[in-house]
């Protein structure tokens, strides 16, 4: 009898595209939650950085469940794969809209580990 996830040969791509497009989705959510609460609130720049931070957290966190879920070995990994997709393809779109030294400021390096621990914390626990 063949266990779940014997078998498999690869990245399972489709999987992983699915986990990322879920926490985009829940960060195009969260950022309009945020902009309804800055526009009703008139939230401190602080607060607005924190709960940006709080977002990427929470997405990655997701994602990285998620992949844990569908993943049966090295679960941490995969949801560190995850995070790190997400930063990548966050920075590259911060890159095409704005000029590299702005998008790549000074919270890059910040961004990035909270989106890598974020993942590799969601696929411990997924």
């Amino acid at each position: 009898m063949e266990k779940r996830g014997e078998g498999k040969e690869g990245i399972p791509v489709l999987a992983l595209a699915k986990c990322l497009l879920v926490s985009y989705v829940l960060t195009l959510l969260l950022l309009c939650l945020l902009a309804l609460l800055l526009y009703k609130l008139h939230l401190t720049e602080g607060i607005v950085t924190i709960a940006i931070s709080a977002i990427y957290v929470v997405t990655t966190f997701t994602a990285g469940f998620l992949a844990g879920k569908r993943m049966e070995k090295q679960k941490f990994l995969w949801g560190a794969f995850v995070g790190a997709a997400y930063f990548v393809i966050l920075a590259v779109v911060s890159v095409l809209i704005r000029t590299p030294e702005t998008a790549l400021g000074n919270s890059f390096w910040t961004t990035m580990i909270l989106c890598v621990a974020g993942g590799t914390l969601g696929g411990m626990l997924g």
